[in-house]
């Protein structure tokens, strides 16, 4: 068994373990594995282990490694998610080329996303990213104007509202990591209410994401726990 696949399973086997203590399914929760800043090689080998699901932030990187595995193992059917900022200029490549958009947070971008998106392929699944910290140094919206472009959003076409995604600030203990996961689901769930028909929330990293399970994240975005330390290029 590889390194990666090891980490996979211990990974698979936290979310498990954290959603029967949350009294959830198992099944109802999506594991993400954030692959950027890895190669072609590493994709290829979480999908060995089973794994479908890739999250990528930096764009270019991203269709790079999607052609490099679709060459190597054109057998292999993965999904692709963006997660990053998106700059309005970037949006044709990421409506051509991914499955899901997790960090939508501007009316106009989500416009070009659903402009953009080829005929000839699926819906784009889509979440805003909530700034649910409130902190200046990430992206994501304030909580108060998310009702208002999930509305928007919700009428676009070649589009598909999926829900909400943030990254709360670090917290240490589970209760202080916990509360920032329970601000995103009361909102998710009040724009449920309110007629949206919403199923994803998309929280929890590594470090946090048995308190984001507690509180009923759908999808967790992993990377350092899968592929190991990452190394940023200068």
């Amino acid at each position: 068994m590889s390194p990666i696949s090891y980490n996979l399973q211990a990974v698979q086997e936290r979310i498990d373990a954290a959603a029967r203590a949350a009294l959830r399914d198992p099944q109802g929760v999506r594991l993400l594995a954030v692959s950027k800043t890895f190669g072609p090689d590493a994709v290829i080998d979480a999908a060995g282990a089973g794994q479908r699901a890739f999250g990528e932030n930096y764009l270019q990187e991203a269709v790079d490694k999607m052609a490099a595995v679709r060459d190597a193992r054109p057998d292999l059917s993965l999904e692709w998610h963006f997660i990053g900022p998106i700059q309005s200029n970037k949006t044709r490549p990421i409506a051509e080329h991914f499955d899901w958009v997790h960090s939508v947070d501007r009316e106009k971008i989500a416009h070009r996303l659903s402009e953009q998106r080829p005929d000839s392929l699926p819906p784009l699944n889509i979440c805003l990213q909530v700034n649910i910290s409130g902190e200046a140094s990430k992206s994501g919206m304030a909580p108060e104007e998310v009702p208002a472009l999930a509305k928007a959003v919700a009428g676009l076409p070649r589009v598909v509202l999926r829900g909400l995604m943030a990254i709360p600030e670090p917290a240490e203990d589970m209760e202080r990591q916990r509360a920032p996961f329970r601000q995103l689901r009361e909102l998710f769930e009040q724009l449920k209410a309110e007629g949206l028909a919403l199923d994803t929330l998309s929280m929890g990293m590594s470090a946090d994401m048995d308190a984001a399970i507690a509180e009923g994240a759908t999808i967790v975005r992993v990377g350092t726990a899968i592929f190991g330390q990452r190394t940023y290029a200068k």
